[in-house]
């Protein structure tokens, strides 16, 4: 009964989940919804200018829609993709989120070095020297 008389009535609704910016914020280990903003922003701005990128470098290549796959996509891979990790650096940098980036792509390029064997995994437990 609640203070006056009246009978409580359950909690119909299910706890409320946490919102998509307060998910991303405890994963990526942010401290407000603006940097969260911000890192979203800086992610849609390079892949944005990575598309400008493409269409330079396919002309500058003479890649046509004819052009195989099995050109266009190694090509893809060894001069689009570098470019996305330097365009994440500087519009990181541009919007003051320079510290985070540049954890992101170190921990990147250390997966990719174990990838490709040029440095060996840590040992359970124990951090890499």
């Amino acid at each position: 009964m609640s203070d006056h008389g009246e009978p409580e009535l359950p909690d119909l609704l299910p706890p409320r989940k946490p919102g998509v910016f307060e998910r991303l914020k405890t994963k990526w280990g942010l401290k407000s919804n603006f940097q969260v903003f911000k890192v979203c922003l800086v992610f849609s701005l390079a892949g944005s200018s990575i598309g400008f990128v493409k269409t330079i470098v396919w002309g500058l290549f003479g890649f046509t829609p004819e052009t195989s796959h099995w050109i266009r996509i190694p090509t893809y891979i060894a001069f689009i993709f570098p470019t996305y990790q330097t365009m994440l650096m500087v519009w990181g940098t541009l919007l003051g989120e320079f510290r985070f980036f540049w954890a992101k792509e170190k921990a990147m390029f250390r997966a990719i070095g174990r990838l490709f064997g040029l440095r060996p995994a840590a040992p359970h437990g124990k951090p890499p020297a």
